[in-house]
């Protein structure tokens, strides 16, 4: 970090003693999970998937010392005291209600989106209450370097009242296959990072209002291809959320340009930054700088080395390993993130009805 600074980029390890059990064993467990919990020093005890070949090989490249045969065996395991899941959503209920079966298991990290529609989110938020077991969300863009200081610089009050706040993405994703059986694409499997940070951001919106149309080079049927969102707060703020995956014909000898960018500008100064996400597996780290009357109107340039992939996930599950050392509410809670999951629900809502959705629509 610059010296003229004092913001936390990333999250002190307070916590490393719970046995973690690994479910899945795909991009996002084996290279980006797993590559930060080896840093952190998090236990992890075993590991299964759909594929048990491909656990085993996962598990001896990390050397985790017990593999099973499937995700309910592992879930079974007295051992795993932490489940870590990294399944498809259609499927991640099943197992969360397996494991809250369970009297080892302490806590959950689900991923997200925790289910594919908000009442299955809300409903599963309630049963891990009345089981008594701890249940987070993996909205990890809350724990990117970037978004973090911005947070911390929100909060000193640095740029005054929030006005106007833009998260745009032109980026091409890489469509997990199991999403084509969907009818919910864009904005619950991408989108929703950038919903749920602004909301971490601004707080919980009134209304959004939510555009839509399918991109082109997304060969199977979908309706949120290519998405825009509108939202209103009630301190007055807006904000813009735009996923473009379809960021122009990116072939060989093209010179596209991806990236994904944000922008948060107050009564008293602005911020803006990059996500160091689209250049993956070169990487990068987010970047951020920021003016305002603090400052003396000159631009500020925190700097770090950590990136948003994998070091940011090791800040989403010391968080629940904390909460379960000291029974506190985990920071990325299963009730937060009901309200992530309400305002994608209106977000839908809004691109089918072609209209402005309060949010309160779809929590009463």
């Amino acid at each position: 970090m610059s010296e003229q600074v004092e913001f936390v980029p990333d999250p002190p390890i307070r916590c490393r003693e719970f046995r973690i059990g690994a479910i899945g064993a795909g991009f996002i467990m084996a290279d980006i999970h797993l590559a930060s919990y080896r840093e952190a020093g998090f236990p992890v005890v075993a590991i299964a998937s759909r594929n048990p070949a491909k656990a085993k090989e996962v598990a001896a490249r990390w050397g985790i010392p017990k593999t099973h045969d499937t995700p309910l065996a592992l879930i079974e395991d007295r051992q795993v005291e932490i489940l870590d899941i990294a399944f498809p959503p259609d499927q991640q209920p099943e197992l969360i209600r397996h494991a809250l079966r369970q009297n080892h298991i302490k806590a959950i990290l689900a991923q997200k989106p925790l289910a594919l529609d908000y009442a299955t989110a809300k409903a599963l938020v309630a049963e891990a209450k009345a089981a008594g077991k701890m249940l987070s969300v993996n909205q990890n863009m809350r724990f990117d370097q970037s978004i973090r200081v911005l947070k911390q610089i929100l909060d000193r009050g640095d740029l005054g009242a929030p006005v106007l706040a833009t998260i745009e993405m032109r980026a091409i994703p890489h469509w997990q296959p199991f999403l084509a059986d969907y009818d919910r694409l864009t904005l619950l499997n991408m989108g929703i990072h950038h919903l749920d940070a602004l909301r971490f951001l601004l707080g919980d919106p009134i209304d959004v209002f939510t555009a839509a149309r399918p991109d082109p080079r997304t060969k199977f049927p979908h309706r949120d291809g290519i998405c825009v969102s509108t939202l209103r707060f009630p301190s007055g703020a807006m904000a813009v959320s735009m996923e473009d995956v379809w960021t122009g014909p990116h072939e060989e000898g093209f010179e596209s340009d991806i990236y994904i960018k944000w922008r948060v500008e107050g009564t008293e100064g602005l911020a803006e930054g990059t996500i160091g996400w689209p250049d993956y597996p070169n990487g990068s780290p987010s970047t951020l700088r920021y003016c305002c009357h603090a400052t003396g109107g000159k631009w500020v340039n925190p700097t770090w080395t950590s990136r948003w992939f994998p070091q940011a996930f090791k800040g989403v599950m010391e968080q629940l390993q904390y909460a379960v050392k000291t029974g506190e509410t985990p920071f990325l809670s299963g009730d937060d993130n009901v309200k992530t999951m309400a305002l994608i629900e209106a977000a839908y809502r809004s691109m089918e009805e072609k209209r402005a959705v309060p949010i309160s629509e779809i929590t009463n």
